[in-house]
């Protein structure tokens, strides 16, 4: 009887290391082929506060962290990434964020993800002229 229930905690533990190394407890993400792992190391490995993550037709998602002050800082990250792009910041009204440039409107939507981390969903063009 020792037995079995030493072998049932080894699988025990085992499952767990395999649901911490995988980030499998975090939420799932609303972009197809992309594990929570895989982004948040693409967002470890970056110099910036801000990382790339996907690209999915004519929109780009980012990722960045709240770092426990709630959205406000990932706005913050957001807002320095968009405006070196010559855009500039007009507001935010809920989980939008408006930028103008040369008569264009840009909107970039931000989802909190977890406590921790913030994702982010902005046209591809923002980038370009």
């Amino acid at each position: 009887m020792k037995k079995v229930g030493f072998i049932l905690g080894i699988v025990i533990v085992i499952i767990g290391v395999f649901i911490f190394v995988n980030k499998l407890y975090y939420p799932f993400l609303p972009i197809e082929n992309l594990s929570a792992k895989e982004a948040i190391g693409k967002l470890k490995k970056s110099d910036s506060k801000i990382a790339e993550i996907a690209v999915e037709g004519d929109f780009i998602w980012y990722i960045t962290r709240s770092e426990n002050e709630g959205i406000s800082i990932a706005d913050e990250n957001i807002k320095q990434m968009v405006v070196s792009n010559v855009w500039e910041f007009k507001e935010k009204d809920g989980a939008g964020l408006f930028f103008e440039k040369d008569g264009k409107r840009l909107i970039a939507t931000t989802q909190m993800w977890t406590k921790n981390y913030v994702l982010v969903k902005i046209p591809s063009n923002f980038k370009k002229s």
